[in-house]
């Protein structure tokens, strides 16, 4: 386990992060979704691909590194983005899965590998629909417990900063960063999940003009347990890309 300090926007940043197959040239950056940490990632890719270097990392105000500025998913890459320099690293792949998807998109490295990658808007369901508009019928009176009542399961126990960062991502419509891209992407997702649902995949896989989507078994977690499927297809598809 390590750290680095980052400054962004005259914020200090402390980012956690650690590395396997330290001494690797081929560079293999993985980026964990919202709410969690770099620690499921390892988990499921730590002991794979072991002719990358792996750089875990948790991103500001997740896991052991810190945030106190409200933040965007641009912000988030160019802190990621200051972090890799500091490192004095250039990634041959950025793995992102949910939220960690669109922060990847954005570092254009040749090579993207999506895990059920957020940035698709999706319909919500009526009953969520009527929360919101409850939310903002009562928002007015002020009361503390309006918030924890209505807060995402997602967003609850997060600092203010934390929570007006997620009130900035999580509805964000990321499809022309996804048509922008340049990388060779592999998109992988779980068949069976509700935070971003198939059918979102789909449509990145077919904005991104380098694509291939894999539709497999599973959740939002999916990717535990098809590492080793994920893993081959990086080494068949992402060769052209090594140093």
């Amino acid at each position: 386990m390590a750290s680095k300090e980052i400054v962004y926007k005259e914020q200090t940043f402390q980012l956690s992060y650690e590395l396997v197959n330290p001494a690797k040239d081929n560079v293999l950056l993985i980026l964990h979704g919202w709410g969690s940490t770099k620690e499921i990632m390892k988990q499921a890719f730590g002991k794979t691909l072991p002719e990358y270097k792996h750089i875990y990392l948790d991103m500001p105000g997740f896991g052991k590194s810190t945030n106190e500025m409200i933040l965007t998913t641009e912000d988030y890459a160019k802190i990621v983005q200051l972090f890799l320099d500091k490192l004095g690293v250039i990634p041959t792949i950025a793995m992102g899965h949910s939220f960690g998807g669109k922060v990847s998109t954005l570092l254009n490295t040749p090579c993207l590998v999506l895990l059920s990658s957020a940035g698709v808007i999706t319909v919500k369901p009526w009953s969520i629909k009527v929360k919101i508009a409850t939310f903002k019928l009562l928002k007015p009176l002020g009361m503390k417990r309006i918030r924890e009542l209505f807060t995402a399961p997602d967003a609850q126990g997060m600092s203010h900063e934390m929570y007006e960062t997620f009130k900035n991502v999580v509805d964000e419509d990321f499809e022309t960063s996804f048509a922008k891209s340049k990388s060779r992407a592999l998109c992988f997702w779980g068949k069976e999940d509700t935070a971003t649902p198939l059918y979102t995949g789909e449509k990145i896989a077919g904005l991104i003009d380098n694509s291939e989507f894999y539709p497999l078994d599973g959740d939002h977690f999916f990717f535990l347990q098809h590492k080793d499927f994920i893993t081959q297809t990086i080494i068949e598809q992402c060769k052209d890309t090594h140093k």
